[in-house]
């Protein structure tokens, strides 16, 4: 640590051709010398203030909290904190990859091959579009808070204080993070967007028109996401008990089981039964064409994932430490019960089982991961490898839904075990930031009455997910259509909405 001290040096210098200075009359009263100027010094900041900061820093806290009565100020660090922000950037580029190239191959290689194109477009406009919604309104609508509903101490929505980005720089939003820069945090959040209504596509795959899908998901990030993440995620939300003091519904999801996972599963399932069963459902078999590539989809999903998860706690600590170890215990639990269960019910252990099992142990514990213990963690990979398994297994086939690519047995039943399970696994020895408001419905001398806070927005969750898909749904299948010609559907969705195929043999 530096000392930066400075001097004044005082230079006299004598003009030896100049006249020399009459002398002063002896009788002449002295001249009274202006008083200069008062300087005042430089605020002064002491090691202490500046190890508070550092210490802030390493503990992800608040800096400047350590001004004293002395006149001392606290050293007001500018800008972000590189390694935070660093990881920010990670974790937005990892769940980037998620949605481009993860959840593309992932859901690609499940489909028959006529339609694998359509699967990699779908994802791809959807990236592009919510892009440019997150641009203009999205992102203000989730995450800015809203001065209108100040008196009720939350708000449905946010304003439109971040229209276009405006005010979204390199400084933090320290609403959600004290060393992030408000500008990655912006795309952190813009990637979960992108992923959400991306996993929708897995209830429709093969009979939704490209033009109508992205009208849907237009009109479904209006109606369904943006409210939902910010009652959920935004400083003032509905449900953000965590961080609300106000909030009605003191609920906790860490990183998306409500907002993610059970908002798309649920309108993948409707969205499915709207649109109706693939041409031949229950008379041709609909095997997967590559299950190579769903296995590395499922792979870069597990890796992107740690994005997804750990850097939903907006900073390299121990909160983020503790997301990535759950998230690994429960996921690599998941890939193992899963097939398990394959094996001792039906015979053999499939690659699509490990596959399977992974995706929704990472489901499972998404909203848990950052309010957990590891024991927590394997509990819900125990979860995750069984009550999905059976809901794809058994009672798809039983009720006769065609929902693809089971992206309800995975991510809406997932989603509903995880967020049911952090209710009654979710710790304060994990996250102590539930002591603020949640410490008695933590408490299990108290009640522990968490669990019923999360089933109170997952009915909420599921009833906006599902009447928000079925009118927007209605509303195109009776005007532009929500299905191709059975000869387009028949010849598949590659060459009929995107006049190219996926393989030239």
């Amino acid at each position: 640590m530096a000392l930066a001290l400075g001097a004044i040096q005082s230079h006299a210098q004598t003009d030896t051709n100049a006249a020399p200075a009459a002398p002063a009359a002896t009788n002449a009263a002295p001249a009274a010398a202006a008083p200069a100027p008062a300087t005042p010094p430089a605020p002064v900041v002491s090691t202490e203030q500046r190890l508070s900061d550092l210490e802030a820093y390493i503990n992800n806290g608040e800096t400047g909290a350590q001004a004293d009565a002395t006149g001392k100020t606290a050293s007001k660090l500018s800008g972000t904190g590189p390694g935070h922000n660093a990881w920010m950037e990670t974790s937005t580029a990892l769940v980037l990859m998620m949605t481009l190239p993860g959840l593309a191959l992932f859901y690609g290689g499940l489909v028959r091959r006529k339609n694998v194109l359509s699967v990699c477009a779908q994802c791809f406009g959807i990236t592009g579009l919510v892009s440019i919604l997150w641009y203009f309104c999205g992102y203000s609508l989730v995450f800015s808070s809203n001065a209108g509903w100040a008196s009720t101490g939350w708000s449905p929505l946010g304003d439109l204080t971040f229209w276009k980005f405006n005010g979204v720089n390199s400084t933090a939003n320290t609403n959600y993070g004290y060393w992030v820069a408000q500008n990655v945090y912006a795309c952190f959040q813009l990637t979960f967007a992108i992923i959400t209504p991306a996993l929708i596509v897995g209830g429709i795959a093969e009979r939704m028109k490209f033009s109508a899908l992205m009208i849907f998901i237009g009109c479904w990030m209006f109606i369904v996401y943006f409210p939902l993440a910010h009652a959920v995620w935004g400083v003032d939300g509905a449900f953000n008990g965590a961080f609300n003091a106000k909030a009605p519904f003191k609920a906790i999801d860490f990183a998306g089981g409500t907002v993610v996972h059970m908002s798309s599963g649920y309108s993948g399932l409707i969205l499915a039964l709207i649109i109706g069963k693939r041409i031949g459902w229950g008379k041709t078999h609909f095997a997967p064409h590559s299950t190579v590539l769903t296995f590395i989809g499922a792979s870069l999903l597990w890796v992107g994932w740690y994005g997804f998860n750990a850097g939903s706690a907006v900073a390299a600590d121990v909160i983020s430490s503790n997301a990535f170890t759950t998230t690994t215990l429960a996921t690599a639990t998941a890939s193992f019960v899963w097939p398990t269960m394959e094996y001792f019910l039906k015979g053999k252990a499939t690659v699509i089982g490990f596959c399977s099992g992974a995706v929704a142990g990472l489901v499972v514990i998404t909203p848990a991961c950052g309010f957990v213990t590891p024991d927590g963690g394997m509990i819900i990979g125990v979860i995750a490898g069984t009550i999905p398994f059976l809901t794809t297994t058994y009672l798809k086939p039983l009720i006769g839904y065609d929902d693809a690519l089971d992206v309800f047995g995975v991510h809406a039943i997932g989603g509903t075990c995880g967020a049911l399970a952090t209710g009654f696994l979710a710790s304060d020895t994990v996250n102590a930031n539930l002591d603020a408001n949640l410490k008695d419905l933590c408490d299990w001398t108290k009640g522990h009455h968490l669990y019923i806070e999360q089933l109170k927005v997952i009915a909420f969750t599921i009833i906006l997910s599902c009447v928000g898909t079925a009118i927007i749904a209605y509303v195109l299948k009776f005007t532009i259509g929500l299905r191709p010609t059975p000869e387009a559907e028949e010849s598949g969705l590659d060459v009929s909405d995107h006049g190219e195929e996926g393989y030239i043999l």
